[in-house]
């Protein structure tokens, strides 16, 4: 089983930048995929972002593209999401998830953290 921790979320103003972190333990994270979904309220979840194990292909939702970057760093068990430009409508809970391929779809991911806050002000 692999256990998932995020962490860096926040209240900023839009505009502002916030990178957020996915540590793992418990399993061979260096061998999966990473995804970041999020989710606002009264909506439902949706994909950001997922990263293959070595880093080298990456996926964006078009509402993000451009202002998001994913990034892993195995050595350290550790995935991040690197968000820039935030904008209101970004204000939600975000997830980290793994799972075996590139997906967008979260029912494909098989373990999921607890999720961070990141609200964005005007």
């Amino acid at each position: 089983q692999v256990q998932l921790l995020e962490s860096g979320g926040g209240l900023v103003q839009a505009g502002a930048s916030l990178t957020l972190s996915c540590a793992a333990s418990g399993g061979t994270f260096n061998t999966y995929v990473v995804g970041w979904f999020r989710q606002a309220p009264g909506k439902e979840r949706e994909f950001v972002s997922d990263i293959t194990w070595n880093g080298l292909n990456r996926e964006f939702a078009d509402s993000v593209k451009g202002r998001f970057t994913m990034s892993r760093d195995n050595t350290q068990n550790t995935a991040y999401l690197q968000m820039n430009s935030l904008k209101l409508e970004d204000t939600a809970v975000y997830y980290c998830a793994v799972g075996p391929w590139l997906s967008r779809d979260p029912k494909l991911y098989d373990y999921w953290g607890r999720g961070t806050q990141v609200t964005v002000s005007s």
